[in-house]
């Protein structure tokens, strides 16, 4: 049976610019996609959301340049909460999938590490590899 499981995914940026933002946002993506195994085409929708600091690039780019042309994409500001973290991107990805809940892997990385220290708990990432795997799945 297929189930529609939300994936989680948060990151954080150094600045507010159009680089820092789409590199954040592939590297979580890519680390999503990975760890579980996510094919777009079964990707019902995304949302994804940015801190008012963050206002140089919309998130959604970065999936739209890892070949996401046909997933409905959305973005919109966080709820600005005082002491919150800053410049910090999220997203809720709707996955069609026949994992149970327990199997789903959410990403937290750099400072949104904060954010859910409990589903944080990554095995170690090869940065240089990840953005090697970035390198080959961006479309231009």
């Amino acid at each position: 049976m297929v189930y529609c499981r939300g994936v989680r995914g948060a990151t954080t940026v150094v600045s507010n610019s159009r680089e820092d933002i789409l590199n954040a946002t592939r590297q979580m993506l890519a680390l999503m996609i990975r760890r579980n195994q996510i094919d777009s085409a079964d990707v019902a929708s995304a949302i994804f959301t940015v801190t008012k600091d963050l206002d140089a690039e919309f998130p959604a780019m970065a999936a739209r340049q890892l070949g996401w042309l046909e997933v409905p994409l959305l973005c919109g500001y966080e709820i600005q909460v005082t002491g919150s973290l800053a410049k910090c991107i999220r997203v809720l990805l709707h996955w069609n999938t026949e994992k149970p809940q327990s199997e789903i892997h959410h990403v937290y990385i750099h400072e949104a590490v904060r954010l859910r220290p409990d589903l944080s708990k990554l095995p170690p990432v090869d940065w240089e590899e990840l953005e090697r795997w970035i390198r080959e799945h961006v479309q231009t």
